[in-house]
């Protein structure tokens, strides 16, 4: 139902804005490949406005963002924090009211095939035909250039399923394991997943991690949407927090690690170089500036999200 809700909203929104964006829209699109295309980076976040029909909420205004290739990125937020919109933007169905959001030199709204083939979003919520997976792959696989049976079965192999299936026989947490695992079987250089975790339970979770990690292609990027960031934290090499729509962090684990230090500290051992801290049982689970000879630290990502969104990284 939610997608239907989101499918009707999406049609109204893009009759009504067509009129208005039409003429700027098709010189925009007639311009095909963006010149500005640099090498590595693959998503620009051009003081990209947006908000929803009859809303007087701007979920995005003047926002901007730069993401490079063959990354696996976490966009972390709270609920209503803009995540999905985001990725809807990316994923060009839906439209900016201002500035632009550019997909290997594409723009992202005027969907382009050649900038569809290489990209795959898997929604939060979605329904699935009623017919066999291997009906589905055989009618989808040709749109997908890089498309790999062979990764299919291993995706579905690692989440202990068949590619025998039949949708309609499937539980939620079934599905979202086949959409995820033809996900990566497109070897699209950009996939999308919003809440991929949600509905499924705590063996599953582990699979995912395992099944992403051994099946993305070498050359492809992930953008991973969640706010259960225990889910994901052992993937990811770059985060990017929302908060009130805008973006608060966005670092990769590398420069994180660099730059501050988690841990478990007593009472005795709070210092200035703390700079956000939560009881716990054994102690103080703390966030410090990283200091000359400290070791490298795990990052607590849920920590880090905490300090983040409540202003005390600096």
């Amino acid at each position: 139902m939610q997608v239907l809700i989101f499918n009707l909203t999406f049609a109204v929104y893009y009759y009504s804005s067509t009129l208005r964006l039409k003429k700027n829209e098709n010189k925009k699109c007639n311009q095909r490949k963006q010149s500005i295309k640099k090498k590595s980076l693959m998503i620009q976040v051009n003081e990209l406005t947006f908000s929803y029909p009859k809303s007087k909420h701007s979920v995005f205004e003047g926002l901007n963002l730069q993401l490079n290739e063959n990354r696996i990125y976490g966009l972390l937020g709270k609920n209503g924090m803009g995540k999905s919109t985001l990725l809807y933007l990316i994923a060009g169905l839906l439209k900016p009211k201002k500035g632009s959001v550019i997909v290997d030199g594409y723009t992202a709204s005027c969907r382009y095939p050649e900038m569809l083939e290489e990209l795959y979003i898997v929604p939060e919520e979605y329904d699935l035909p009623n017919m066999s997976l291997s009906k589905y792959a055989k009618i989808h696989e040709d749109f997908y250039p890089r498309f790999s049976e062979e990764v299919l079965e291993k995706c579905l192999t690692d989440f202990e399923m068949s590619i025998d299936v039949d949708f309609k026989q499937l539980s939620m947490g079934q599905k979202k394991k086949v959409y995820m695992s033809f996900a990566l079987a497109t070897g699209c250089h950009l996939l999308l997943m919003d809440e991929p975790t949600n509905g499924l339970d705590i063996p599953s979770k582990a699979l995912f991690r395992k099944v992403v990690a051994g099946n993305m292609a070498e050359d492809s990027s992930l953008i991973i949407s969640t706010h259960q960031v225990h889910d994901v934290e052992q993937l990811l090499d770059h985060i990017i927090i929302l908060d009130n729509s805008q973006v608060i962090v966005n670092a990769s684990t590398e420069d994180i690690t660099n730059d501050y230090t988690f841990g478990i500290r007593q009472p005795n051992e709070m210092d200035d170089s703390v700079l956000y801290a939560e009881p716990s049982i054994q102690g103080n689970n703390v966030i410090a500036r990283r200091q000359t000879g400290d070791n490298e630290t795990t990052i607590n990502l849920e920590l880090l999200f905490n300090a983040a969104t409540t202003g005390k990284l600096k």
